[in-house]
């Protein structure tokens, strides 16, 4: 007796064990196959006006400003964008702007973190720990400057600083040649030193 009930209790637990298996199974195939019978994944939608976006990209380049085959200026940017409906050119990842005479010998240079081109008038803009040296040696530095490519001056209404073998000034406000001979501080403030 004690076989025959050892032999119903395994066929008990073997029927058991295959029918909570079975359960099991078609529990996970309806979970399945219900998940994803009703609901999709839809990308989101982002609006974006085609103004916002750069007609053209580049990295890493030169851009040469030039009249009558003279050279103006060379610019080197980490990043251009241009915008032709806003009439302009971003430049980021920093610049260097470097300054020709009318004869096209190199007068100087500046370098700033990013800026902007009127492509109207090519005017540059320079933002952000701007500094321009001529060759001559004079320095200027500023947070914010304007190139006027028609006159080939530098203007500001920001705070600079101006130092030569012979000087130096600080104020706010300048207008000055590109190669950075003559020029003007309008609101000269601090100390004054000139060096003989």
């Amino acid at each position: 007796m004690k076989i025959s009930y050892f032999k119903f209790s395994f066929q008990e637990n073997k029927r058991k064990r295959s029918v909570v298996f079975i359960i099991l199974l078609i529990g996970f195939i309806i979970f399945s196959y219900s998940g994803c019978a009703d609901q999709s994944v839809k990308p989101k939608v982002i609006s974006i006006k085609t103004s916002e976006l750069a007609d053209q990209e580049s990295f890493d380049s030169k851009v040469v400003f030039s009249d009558s085959g003279i050279v103006k200026a060379i610019l080197r940017a980490g990043h251009i964008a241009v915008y032709s409906s806003r009439n302009e050119t971003l430049l980021d990842n920093g610049i260097t702007v470097d300054f020709y005479d009318k004869d096209g010998n190199h007068t100087s240079t500046l370098i700033a973190d990013r800026g902007k081109v009127d492509d109207i008038t090519l005017d540059l803009y320079a933002f952000g720990n701007v500094v321009a040296k001529s060759d001559s040696g004079v320095i200027l530095k500023t947070e914010e400057l304007k190139w006027i490519n028609a006159k080939r001056k530098i203007v500001t209404d920001k705070y600079v600083e101006i130092t030569s073998s012979t000087e130096e000034i600080r104020g706010y406000g300048l207008e000055s040649d590109q190669s950075l001979k003559d020029y003007v501080i309008f609101r000269v403030s601090g100390r004054i030193e000139t060096k003989q």
